[in-house]
């Protein structure tokens, strides 16, 4: 890999870390605002699925679509699959950010998104990682 694309993947995967962060100020406070953690457990869950997609050079669409991002991973990698769950983050990209579609998480949802997201991560890191993948070819 290039430099410039290696460069690329760690700036997305900051991005995913700063999201994270977010999450975890918020749920260190004492009211957390659990629409903004589910959103920003959707965000990172993203940016790791498309980190890796931009790492094989894998062109993806424009989508906030977790399961279709998903998809588009398993044509690499069919060990995506198991991330499937983390579809249920998708709807936390627009349902919760405005008033229209007003829904409000509860705690204990917020706290589920927040391990999906934390799971997509550490799932997306040990791939990229792994000098053994199980690569679909």
């Amino acid at each position: 890999m290039d430099k410039k694309l290696k460069e690329l993947v760690k700036l997305w995967f900051m991005k995913a870390d700063h999201d994270l962060m977010a999450i975890e100020n918020e749920l260190n406070s004492n009211n957390p605002v659990t629409d903004v953690i589910c959103f920003h457990a959707q965000q990172a869950s993203e940016k790791y699925l498309k980190a890796f997609l931009i790492f094989h050079q894998i062109n993806f669409p424009y989508t906030h679509d977790i399961g279709k991002l998903i998809n588009i991973c398993m044509e690499k990698c069919t060990d995506f699959l198991s991330l499937k769950p983390a579809i249920m983050l998708t709807d936390y990209a627009v349902e919760v950010r405005y008033p229209d579609d007003f829904y409000i998480p509860n705690l204990d949802e917020a706290k589920d998104a927040y391990e999906v997201a934390k799971k997509v991560k550490t799932f997306v890191i040990e791939k990229l990682k792994s000098k053994r993948q199980k690569y679909k070819r």
